[in-house]
């Protein structure tokens, strides 16, 4: 069961690994990232950040679709992780049980204007952002499990 999809540009970190997967009682990580699912320095570092008796599945993101539509995968408990808003777009398009998002953390960058102290988006990420809003997605912005949930749509605002 997919509980959660992280947009998080550090992907698997501690932050992640000590208080979201056992707060969702997580126990399969999908890193649905195309640059990462080809680097094996990458996969090696974001393996070690895994924690115990999780597994970790770093994939394509047409592959992250077909993992999530698997049948055989259904009695997971499922935290997917994508580094950006065009990459959870993609995931969002293939996979019709992606009801909410959570925006973890996206970093400041050339072109970006933070929206929350953890989230700084482009202009181009506003547009997907409002293109998910207009599917009835929920997009809330939350760091960690305990911090209160706040809805994206009233920070763009």
């Amino acid at each position: 069961m997919l509980k959660l999809i992280r947009i998080d540009d550090r992907l698997v970190h501690g932050q992640v690994a000590l208080t979201w997967t056992p707060a969702l009682n997580i126990n399969c990580m999908v890193v649905a990232n195309d640059r990462a699912a080809t680097d094996e320095f990458l996969r090696m570092t974001l393996g070690l950040a895994k924690p115990a008796g999780v597994r970790l599945h770093i994939l394509t993101l047409k592959d992250a679709v077909d993992f999530l539509h698997d049948e055989k995968n259904g009695g997971l408990s499922i935290l997917v992780l994508v580094n950006s808003v065009k990459d959870v777009c993609m995931l969002a398009e293939g996979v019709a049980a992606v009801q909410s998002i959570n925006f973890g953390g996206i970093r400041a960058r050339p072109g970006a204007s933070a929206v929350s102290k953890a989230v700084a988006l482009t202009p181009d990420d506003i547009v997907l952002v409002r293109e998910l809003l207009g599917r009835g997605i929920e997009l809330e912005v939350r760091q960690v499990p305990t911090d209160k949930k706040v809805d994206l749509q009233t920070l763009l605002s």
